[in-house]
């Protein structure tokens, strides 16, 4: 807020599209007013300036909360609905009849960033922003996408308070780092510490050349600093090819782009990010993947990558895979027996029994969301990643039956995590694997099974993300962008009751009695009570319960263990 009165200067008006947040301009707008007033006496010139710094002061209070909507209140952070055009109230008070500070989880569009230990705050949202289409974290910003193809680019978001946590910080402002962008991407990696370039893929118009008349549209992909917002290299493709998406793969001096097509083709193009930087201008070899020229007929709708591998969806539902070394091919596949190590970009076909709709790729194990709502995970289970109740890898799609319909799912280093909606349309975060560093917010010591998380989820909480130092989640609405599910049929449904019996038994009737058996052995092998209380938290969450019975029970045990002399998850732990 510091920089706002010193670099906007001027008349008041709308905010410039590399300028800073109208808060900023505000400010300085105010404070020149003020100060420019009528002058007293010698005898009061120590008095005015007192009394005009004061006021100076309280005008850019007033004009922050009416900017950002942000007003602090004895119960917490509240927000109220005011419109951005008017000006503030007199005395800064509100004035009778207008109701109370509405909470922020009741409305979007809101950006929620969540620390490690519970905190919960929310962005300043750029006032030009035509809904939320996508955002990503960097080292030291954030970076949104709108519906129109604006990219806002957050400056300074992130600060450290006293205690060592992640914070929103309340004043921040925003720029326009650049309009008509289709998609941008970074490091696939978690670590935002590797994400030092942003690349943008958009639409420029390019000059008519000479024997044509008029300028053409065409696509470019745009290299920016996260640190600074500046664009440091351009590429730019001809006008009859049209992109839709990028993703990035590999080391920093090996940097594969992807770009898919319209037509569901890809293409790629390797730059050497070490020598971005450098003032010099050369020339990229723009190919056709593998994928593409080997299957032809596949038309790829999606694509996800992180540094070692990349997955492609297709229109019919089809998932293919490339792997690129060895040690994440064990992982996912439990085997290098069709490892080619001389063949990297060779696809993989996922054998799955129905069409995929979304899906996750971490390090070493991903999530796959099918049409029926179901939750199918692979790969590396170390930490318990992959939600199935134990520790033991997968080396093909395994479905996690007790979760279903989920609305965003994300994968990391070795946590994943699940966004989903209880039947009063509340959300609820769950996740599972490691917890430590908070990466599980209130199971400090992770769990092999998707569990509730101590997070307040907004309504319209449509995707999440997370980093090492925070969880992200993007509240917005959007009806043409929502998974439709289709209904499993009843034939295909396993562990439910026959139509036609009645109350009839269910297939498996020895299923659910031997899960109970196994569960009643774990807890028995727990050596204390609080340990056996943390083991019967982590069985709720196996479970196939609705989630109002998993609150019941989860509470219950809180406290029964807060009665029995031990330490709940509850606000007062820190550690949570």
């Amino acid at each position: 807020m510091g920089e706002g009165p010193r670099r906007l200067r001027g008349p008041r008006g709308p905010p410039s599209p590399g300028g800073g947040h109208g808060v900023g301009k505000a400010a300085g707008t105010g404070a020149r007013e003020l100060t420019t007033g009528g002058s007293g006496g010698p005898e009061d010139e120590g008095r005015s300036r007192d009394g005009a710094v004061k006021m100076v002061r309280r005008s850019r209070r007033r004009r922050l909360q009416k900017f950002t909507g942000l007003c602090r209140q004895e119960e917490g952070l509240r927000v109220k609905r005011s419109c951005p055009s008017c000006g503030p109230e007199p005395g800064g008070e509100e004035k009778k009849g207008r109701g109370n500070p509405i909470s922020v989880q009741l409305f979007p569009p809101e950006l929620a960033f969540g620390g490690r230990r519970r905190c919960l705050s929310k962005s300043v949202a750029p006032l030009l922003a035509h809904g939320y289409r996508r955002f990503l974290p960097t080292k030291d910003h954030v970076f949104i996408l709108d519906y129109t193809g604006t990219l806002f680019f957050l400056k300074n978001a992130l600060v450290s308070s006293t205690l060592g946590q992640i914070q929103w910080k309340r004043a921040c402002r925003y720029v326009v780092l650049c309009r008509g962008a289709k998609d941008f991407a970074s490091d696939p990696r978690c670590d935002t510490v590797y994400r030092k370039y942003l690349y943008v893929l958009a639409t420029r118009e390019q000059p008519a050349v000479v024997g044509t008349t008029g300028s053409r549209a065409c696509d470019c992909v745009e290299v920016y600093l996260q640190s600074s917002g500046q664009r440091v290299f351009k590429m730019t493709f001809h006008h009859s090819m049209s992109f839709k998406q990028i993703v990035l793969v590999g080391q920093e001096n090996q940097r594969a782009l992807l770009l898919l097509t319209e037509e569901g083709k890809i293409y790629s193009l390797v730059v050497n990010e070490t020598q971005l930087d450098q003032p010099r201008s050369y020339t990229v070899q723009l190919a056709l993947r593998k994928v593409s020229r080997c299957l032809p007929h596949l038309r790829v709708t999606r694509m996800a990558s992180n540094q070692s591998s990349t997955l492609y969806i297709t229109d019919q539902g089809g998932v293919y895979f490339e792997v690129h070394t060895p040690g994440v091919y064990r992982d996912l596949f439990g085997t290098l027996q069709a490892f080619d190590p001389l063949d990297q970009q060779m696809p993989l076909a996922l054998s799955l029994p129905a069409k995929i709709l979304f899906c996750a790729l971490g390090y070493n194990h991903l999530g796959l969301v099918d049409e029926f709502g179901r939750i199918f995970m692979q790969g590396n289970n170390r930490y318990g990643q992959l939600g199935t109740g134990d520790k033991m890898d997968r080396g093909e799609p395994t479905q996690v039956h007790y979760l279903q319909r989920p609305i965003s799912l994300w994968c990391g280093l070795n946590h994943s995590l699940v966004l989903s909606q209880g039947s009063d349309f509340s959300k609820e975060l769950l996740g599972c694997g490691c917890g430590a560093g908070g990466r599980l917010p209130g199971w400090p010591k992770g769990s092999a099974s998707f569990v509730k998380l101590h997070v307040k989820v907004p309504l319209c909480a449509c995707s999440l993300c997370s980093t090492r130092e925070c969880l992200y989640m993007l509240s917005s609405h959007d009806i043409e962008h929502h998974p439709t599910y289709r209904d499993l049929p009843a034939s295909r449904v396993v562990g439910t009751p026959e139509p036609g019996l009645g109350a009839g038994a269910p297939q498996d009737p020895g299923g659910a009695a031997r899960a109970c058996e196994e569960y009643l052995s774990q807890i028995h092998s727990c050596p204390t009570l609080q340990d056996r209380m943390e083991k019967m938290k982590e069985i709720v969450g196996w479970m196939p319960l609705m989630a109002a019975q998993k609150d019941f029970f989860w509470e219950a045990l809180d406290m029964l263990q807060r009665a029995a002399g031990g330490v709940g998850p509850g606000p007062s732990t820190p550690e949570s």
